[in-house]
């Protein structure tokens, strides 16, 4: 007989407020006060430390209504710092990945790894894992651990909320009889795959928790909501039907846009403001090595203010699908000079790349009045040279000329309260030693 094979265990880890925790490691001062981390143009709250969350402030609560606790209470609000984010996110999944072969990144915080197999108890893996991500990157973190990703979702879950768990919870090892026990109290709602939307509809069907769903008749589910549903069920038994993917699903569309620090009203203040946003989804769309066939293009004014409204729109099918900026660029400004109107109080703007394809696909068919005449699209060598060097050098090191723009323009969002990029540009390192 064959050996048997081990159960299966996958642990889900998870960076504890995680845009606060990476401020608070760039900055310890920052340790057991209240913090919160704020959306463009400092606008309200989008990331929460347990002290800011004792205060009684909600995630998106607006900036103007919490401010005064910054005099009443020490609340520190520090203007959202993503490439700093971005940075300590790659660092901390690294070092996650040297737990396990098999890992997927599923958020900028949160990282699914496979513990099948590994001779060390998961909660003694847990333990370790958290201690260098904490001493190596600077992030708390909370492991969970279960037979399957939802499970393991369930089980961060309660690592998150029951402090005497100490940041682990290991669901993998129990009987289904004590799984059920573990799970009765959780809403259903909060259930991975479930939600706000459908929980309503299970609730009518008296399914009001996650030991509820995991009992439900599974034809039943699938015939009235879906397969995917079914699956949440047979995971939630332990049975694992969501494998552990090593890449992400590349997107199928891909959306930039940004909500300006001042209006602009000029045609000449819109356009650089568009070409930035086309470049970075551009690179994007290089990224997961796809090619875009459409292009959207928008901006509006503010709908909370009392001027003239106007909301332009330009949907641009691209002669053959492509990935470069130059000509995304070409018709990102046909798109512009298409909507714009002079005078109107543009107060957000943004570009969106649809009909994404696999730059792998087979060959399309060119037009008769292509400037090029090979009808595979391949990558641009051009673009290639430019993606390199900013890998190499940083974000924006080499840029093409029509994205090039004033750093000081109105378009941009404002961060009053930005922190220093500690991680991403040499002029702002913490000086140790002088």
């Amino acid at each position: 007989m064959g050996a048997e094979k081990p159960a299966t265990r996958i642990a889900l880890i998870d960076g504890n407020s995680f845009y606060c925790s990476c401020e608070r490691a760039m900055n310890p001062a920052y340790e057991n006060k209240p913090v919160v981390v704020l959306s463009n143009n400092d606008g309200c709250a989008i990331a929460r430390t347990q002290e800011a969350k004792a205060l009684g402030i909600r995630m998106g609560a607006p900036w103007y209504q919490i401010q005064h606790l910054a005099h009443q209470q020490g609340l520190v609000a520090l203007s959202a710092n993503f490439p700093l984010y971005g940075d300590l996110s790659d660092r901390m999944m690294s070092v996650i990945g040297q737990f396990s072969p098999h890992q997927e990144i599923y958020s900028i915080d949160e990282s699914f790894l496979d513990l099948t197999g590994l001779p060390d108890s998961g909660r003694s893996i847990a333990q370790a894992l958290r201690q260098r991500v904490r001493q190596w990157v600077g992030i708390p973190t909370c492991v969970g651990i279960g037979s399957s990703k939802t499970l393991a979702k369930l089980a961060n879950h309660f690592a998150k909320r029951l402090p005497k768990l100490e940041g682990v919870c290991d669901l993998s090892g129990l009987s289904y009889p004590a799984l059920l026990r573990a799970i009765r109290h959780v809403p259903v709602a909060d259930v991975w795959g479930v939600g706000r939307r459908l929980a309503p509809q299970l609730q009518a069907l008296r399914i009001h928790t996650a030991a509820d769903l995991a009992q439900a008749d599974l034809a039943m589910i699938q015939r009235r909501f879906s397969i995917v549903l079914a699956k949440t069920v047979q995971e939630l038994r332990g049975i694992s039907c969501l494998e552990l993917g090593q890449l992400p699903e590349p997107r199928q569309q891909l959306l930039v846009s940004r909500s300006f620090g001042e209006a602009v009203t000029q045609l000449h203040e819109l356009w650089p403001a568009i070409a930035s946003f086309t470049s970075e989804a551009a690179e994007k769309l290089r990224t997961q090595q796809s090619l875009a066939g459409v292009l959207h293009v928008f901006a509006r004014t503010s709908p909370f203010k009392s001027t003239a409204q106007h909301a332009g729109v330009a949907t641009l099918s691209l002669p053959r699908p492509t990935q470069s900026t130059s000509a995304l660029l070409t018709h990102a400004e046909l798109g512009v000079k298409q909507f714009f109107k002079p005078g109107m109080a543009y107060s957000k703007a943004g570009v969106c790349l649809m009909d994404i394809h696999p730059s792998q696909q087979s060959p399309q068919q060119g037009s008769l009045f292509d400037d090029v005449f090979d009808t595979a699209p391949t990558a641009d060598p051009v673009m290639q040279t430019i993606d390199l060097l900013n890998a190499k050098f940083g974000h924006h090191t080499v840029q093409l000329g029509s994205t090039l723009h004033d750093p000081t323009a109105k378009w941009h969002s404002l961060q009053r309260r930005l922190s220093p990029h500690r991680t991403t540009d040499w002029d702002q390192l913490i000086e140790v030693w002088h």
